[in-house]
């Protein structure tokens, strides 16, 4: 079993691969980690751009397009990892950023997943619109997160630097430890393609009713949003 993957789910996004994934490889080196591209049934040339320029990227083709979270839930039974982190195509990742999100898992077994902190590709000084830095939800049901109410984003100034347990992690980039949001039911196939605070709230809900926890881990970003 290798110690940590990261897998991308992706639907014909041929530049998106050229543009993103080259950061996730240069910046993806701790001992014991593989790649994987999750294809949802694309009809371009994206498995053949990760098969000729990726090659030391892994392809899973599925074979139909799932949607977002269940494409995930057929992709990661394929994987055989102790830990795997979940990214969007359009995400950026920086040098030493898996090595935080091990640590903490590795100290914390009850721990199901935790995720960094997310600015936006565009506006790099702001909070990324899905993600922020850790998701909640209020007495009414409303998804929200710390950093980004409705439509209202701030600044990031360092004000929520803090590891913290959150309801909900953003499906932009998360890591799931051991396979236990699987057990927990998966990241709810009952959402096709939404942002990514409605697509995992099922699922986390699920693994606090299992004592499990869900934590923001902010000592690395990412950033993500389509260019």
């Amino acid at each position: 079993m290798i110690k940590t993957s990261c897998s991308h789910l992706k639907l014909e996004w041929e530049a998106m691969l050229r543009q993103f994934l080259p950061s996730v490889i240069a910046c993806s080196r701790l001992e014991g980690t593989e790649i994987y591209v999750a294809d949802n049934a694309s009809t371009d040339a994206s498995c053949e751009v990760v098969e000729k320029e990726f090659p030391s990227v892994h392809l899973i083709r599925l074979d139909k397009n799932y949607g977002f979270a269940d494409g995930y839930n057929y992709a990661l039974p394929k994987i055989d990892a102790e830990y795997v982190v979940l990214l969007n195509s359009d995400v950026e990742v920086t040098e030493g950023w898996l090595q935080p999100m091990v640590d903490y898992l590795d100290t914390h077994p009850e721990t199901v997943a935790c995720q960094p902190k997310i600015r936006a590709y565009r506006h790099r000084n702001l909070f990324e619109y899905a993600g922020a830095s850790g998701g909640f939800i209020d007495r009414y049901g409303y998804p929200f997160c710390r950093g980004r109410v409705f439509e209202s984003v701030e600044e990031d100034k360092g004000q929520y630097d803090e590891v913290i347990p959150v309801f909900w992690a953003t499906g932009a980039g998360f890591d799931d430890s051991s396979g236990r949001i699987s057990e927990c039911g998966g990241t709810g196939r009952t959402f096709l393609c939404t942002h990514g605070r409605n697509r995992l709230v099922l699922a986390f809900t699920q693994s606090r009713l299992s004592g499990l926890s869900v934590f923001l881990q902010v000592r690395y970003i990412m950033w993500e949003g389509l260019p």
